[in-house]
């Protein structure tokens, strides 16, 4: 049913937050995302499943939650690009039933915009549609032209939406590399809109607060069964660590519970600004290699040791990236042994990258504009 003329004059311009169900990270990169729509006066709106409203309501408990299915992709241990491939007749089947899904909710929610985090299927024909990711070129094992055609197909896509956000700096200093600076570009407007942390960035001109010797902060996310053969590793390393650690499982909507102890706390999940304080507190962040983690790392200016997920090449490619740059030294978990990698962390170089200044705020004020609008 449509509202009355004078009240859609009057209600604020009402935006929908969608991220793809492929890991927490999309989820929780979209909290500096929602922030800012609310201190622009926008009403929002997020849609997902169960394990992203509960993230979601964590930091929004007013937040209206809109139930829309994920992919639910399948994980490879080995290859998941041939996995991924496997399940393309399932991921288009799940991009049509979305894009139908959000034609109904524009009608229903009266919806003005839409901010996509990977989800293809949420572009529409008569309001902006925004897609946002890190990864314009898809790596693969498969060589050069598996690349190329992994990317034509990503454009695909991304073309039928408004306008593009990639959340890196455009030039030196970035954070994903090739992943958000391929060869081409979509053919839709392109932003870099600079790092996205739920962590507000700091102020460089005064002092971190001072960590604890010693401490150290594991962060595990990712698919299963990958998740937990490095939680398995992790606790049984940490038991013989001498000196005191936080492990954050990933895992914010599970009952199961491992105790904690007096040198090690465990904890399923926290809301962002505990788990600020935990990183704050950290000598050193062990974590998977997800993008959004890297952010995080990134606001807080951290020593990191990043452990990508067997497997996925975005992880793989991004860890050896960013060893490269200094930014964070890097293991494979099949190697991972807390001693011996924590004395060679000792001996690397850390570079600590310099959070460019964020082009979000800009990006959401000329949000409702269309292509070819002056703003």
């Amino acid at each position: 049913m449509s509202q009355p003329a004078g009240e859609n004059l009057l209600r604020k311009s009402r935006i929908l937050v969608a991220p793809l169900d492929w890991g927490l990270g999309h989820t929780t990169r979209c909290i500096p995302i929602i922030k800012e729509l609310l201190v622009q006066d926008f009403e929002v709106l997020a849609a997902g499943d169960l394990q992203q409203e509960r993230l979601l309501t964590t930091e929004f408990p007013w937040l209206p939650f809109l139930p829309l299915k994920g992919y639910g992709i399948r994980y490879s241990k080995k290859n998941l690009t041939l996995k991924l491939i496997s399940q393309l007749p399932k991921i288009m089947y799940r991009i049509r039933e979305e894009h139908n899904w959000l034609r109904q909710a524009v009608t229903t929610h009266h919806l003005d915009a839409v901010i996509s985090d990977n989800r293809f299927g949420l572009y529409h024909e008569k309001i902006p549609t925004v897609f946002l990711t890190h990864q314009l070129q898809i790596k693969t094992k498969l060589g050069a032209s598996s690349e190329k055609f992994l990317r034509n197909w990503n454009y695909q896509f991304i073309n039928r939406f408004t306008k593009c956000w990639v959340p890196d700096s455009h030039g030196l200093g970035n954070l994903a590399g090739e992943l958000s600076h391929p060869t081409a570009l979509p053919k839709i407007p392109v932003t870099y809109i600079g790092f996205l942390s739920r962590f507000q960035i700091q102020d460089l001109s005064s002092e971190n607060p001072t960590p604890h010797p010693g401490h150290l902060l594991f962060i595990l996310s990712g698919p299963e069964p990958q998740r937990t053969l490095l939680e398995n590793k992790i606790i049984n390393d940490a038991s013989h660590y001498p000196g005191t650690a936080t492990i954050v499982r990933g895992l914010p909507s599970s009952l199961s519970v491992i105790p904690s102890t007096r040198m090690i706390k465990v904890f399923n999940h926290l809301p962002a600004n505990e788990l600020r304080q935990e990183m704050e507190s950290a000598e050193v962040v062990i974590s998977r290699c997800g993008y959004s983690t890297i952010m995080d790392i990134a606001a807080l200016r951290k020593k990191a040791i990043l452990v990508p997920t067997p497997g996925q090449p975005e992880q793989e490619y991004l860890a050896a990236y960013l060893h490269g740059q200094h930014l964070a030294f890097t293991v494979a978990q099949k190697d991972f042994s807390l001693p011996g990698i924590l004395e060679e962390a000792k001996e690397f170089n850390y570079k600590m990258s310099t959070f460019p200044g964020s082009k979000l705020k800009h990006a959401i004020q000329h949000l409702l504009s269309q292509p070819g609008q002056s703003v």
